[in-house]
């Protein structure tokens, strides 16, 4: 829809009443897993199924037509948009899983988080050499799955077009680690 490309990020969330149906079913719960976080619950938000479908429908809106070729969805989270999103604009969709979790030959990427190590695996020859690839998660926080993410992707040889969240914490500043790859957030929580 043009009126959805000519505003900037911060008109189209102030302005969309899609978005605002959809930032008004994620429940914030403090102190979860442990104290100081405010964890970002999507189940809420899965609960309500036009809610749900219209996240899709933003998703699909933003990517039919561009040539997309995989949908990569992270674990577990990503399972859930991803698959949806995929089937819509005629993509494949490729599970990047935890470790030992998917069964045949893998390719891990292994990537540092603010409290250790964790790593993504995805099945070797599930995405070629030039493919286009989207990747999706439910949350953007300091970036770094994400960035393993892309960087499993590229080291197959596919192309990463973009980066797509329903929710980014813009105060951890996980955009900035991407490098310049683009993010599509649909909702941003501070």
């Amino acid at each position: 829809m043009l009126v959805r490309e000519q505003l900037t990020m911060s008109d189209y969330r102030d302005k969309d009443p899609l978005i605002h149906g959809i930032q008004s079913k994620i429940r914030v719960v403090p102190n979860f897993p442990k104290p100081g976080i405010m964890f970002q619950d999507i189940t809420t938000l899965l609960l309500d199924p036009k809610a749900f479908k219209d996240t899709i429908d933003l998703f699909v809106e933003r990517y039919k037509g561009k040539n997309i070729s995989v949908v990569a969805g992270i674990e577990a989270r990503g399972f859930i948009f991803g698959p949806p999103i995929a089937l819509e604009i005629g993509a494949k969709f490729v599970p990047l899983r935890k470790p030992k979790k998917l069964p045949g030959k893998v390719i891990s990427e292994e990537y540092v988080l603010e409290y250790g190590k964790d790593c993504l695996e995805m099945h070797v020859g599930a995405v070629e050499p030039g493919e286009r690839a989207l990747v999706v998660d439910d949350l953007i926080a300091t970036g770094g799955t994400l960035c393993a993410a892309m960087q499993l992707l590229e080291r197959v040889g596919a192309e990463v077009v973009e980066c797509a969240c329903v929710i980014e914490l813009p105060d951890l500043k996980g955009r900035e680690r991407l490098n310049g790859k683009p993010l599509y957030v649909l909702v941003e929580s501070h």
